[in-house]
């Protein structure tokens, strides 16, 4: 018997619109979908197909010693098919791999179908810029986007500090400097430190994961750089209150200082199910800083950002329940989608129901954003 052709499945997963691929030892392999999980109807993986797999994939640096690891992140590309990120981890003893899906074309803010306010935060020279959501939400792509669109329009230099590096960018108008932890850096904090000695424009940062990346952060902003960054949080409120979670309580307050003079804007995203069953829809909160924000940051008054964003006190400022909203009325999701993907389901409810429809209407009258069109249909799975 053949053993498993593993660039054979992922050029048809690629193919097939797949997100993400579960190999694992003993299983057979499994795939996810519009965000749906599917089981294939393909043989259990041997032993010997996870050899022929490790042979494959596992890049130079790790062949030696992968099968002594636990966990690793490492890149693999199909040229002219696409990336794909694989992270190799042990279950009860057996090899798993979790496979993610990295077209090698970079798709614009219009294709993603994403508002035309992040190329005005793409333009911005300094500050922090925070995309935030789940795992899975499309932060990375989010980010790849913007940058594509700098490296379109702008002559600056960027950074990016990876791990590991999934999009990569041809030099346009912008020259880039991609990082990879463990590779071409020894982390996430000494690829921070030591860009700032290499004349960047921009710091892109793969993941804020604990106090020492905020601070680098900060001062890579403070000195007059822009710092996009993900975190997994669901909305402003929660992202302002996870970096500052970081800190004891004796730091917490001149960070939250230095924080609030640099943040310049938060977007948060998930990815819904279309109502039709052709793949999925972004909905989005975007936050963009003003002095009332910034006052509601230093004051601990959390719960008051949220109505800022509502009342939208800039143009561009959408609340998750907004958005959904939009969605709803373009008849794009379900009243159920709606529901769940709520962060606020009791004002969502009222939405529902039209208790604050004309509410709604005269407070987002100005609202200048682009949402999703029925024009990507999806390709049936027949794996």
């Amino acid at each position: 018997m053949d053993t498993f052709d593993i660039n054979g499945f992922l050029k048809e997963a690629y193919t097939l619109g797949v997100s993400d691929v579960h190999l694992q030892l003993g299983g057979v392999p499994v795939i996810r979908k519009d965000g749906e999980i599917k089981i294939t109807n393909m043989p259990k993986i041997t032993t010997k197909d996870m050899e022929a797999i490790l042979t494959t994939i596992v890049p130079s640096s790790l062949k030696n010693r992968i099968l002594g690891l636990l966990d690793v992140d490492f890149a693999y590309e199909i040229p002219d098919v696409s990336r794909f990120r694989v992270n190799f981890s042990k279950h009860m003893g057996r090899i798993a791999l979790t496979i993610r899906v990295i077209p090698l074309k970079i798709p614009t803010l219009k294709e993603l179908q994403l508002p035309d306010t992040l190329e005005k935060i793409a333009s911005l020279n300094s500050g922090i810029v925070l995309i935030t959501g789940v795992a899975g939400s499309g932060k990375t792509t989010t980010i790849a986007s913007i940058l594509e669109f700098i490296n379109n329009n702008y002559a600056k230099h960027i950074i990016t500090v990876e791990d590991p590096v999934e999009y990569v960018f041809t030099d346009k108008k912008s020259l880039f400097s991609q990082r990879q932890v463990e590779l071409d850096t020894a982390s996430f904090n000494d690829g921070l430190k030591y860009a700032l000695r290499q004349d960047p424009n921009v710091i892109v940062i793969g993941e804020v994961r604990d106090e020492e990346t905020v601070l680098s952060a900060i001062r890579a902003a403070e000195t007059g750089h822009l710092v996009i960054a993900t975190m997994h949080t669901i909305d402003a409120a929660q992202t302002v209150n996870r970096v500052l979670s970081f800190f004891d309580p004796a730091a917490r307050e001149n960070v939250k200082q230095q924080f609030a003079d640099l943040l310049m804007a938060t977007f948060s995203q998930k990815l819904l199910p279309r109502k039709d069953g052709k793949g999925r829809v972004p909905a989005y909160e975007l936050m963009m800083m003003t002095p009332t924000i910034k006052d509601f940051i230093l004051k601990d008054e959390l719960e008051q950002v949220y109505q800022m964003v509502k009342k939208g006190g800039h143009e561009e400022m959408i609340t998750f329940n907004m958005c959904l909203l939009k969605l709803l009325e373009q008849n794009l999701i379900t009243d159920e989608t709606a529901m769940n993907a709520s962060t606020n389901k009791v004002e969502m409810g009222h939405y529902i129901k039209g208790v604050f429809h004309g509410a709604f209407n005269n407070g987002s009258a100005n609202l200048q954003t682009t949402l999703p069109s029925d024009n990507n249909p999806s390709k049936k799975i027949n794996l």
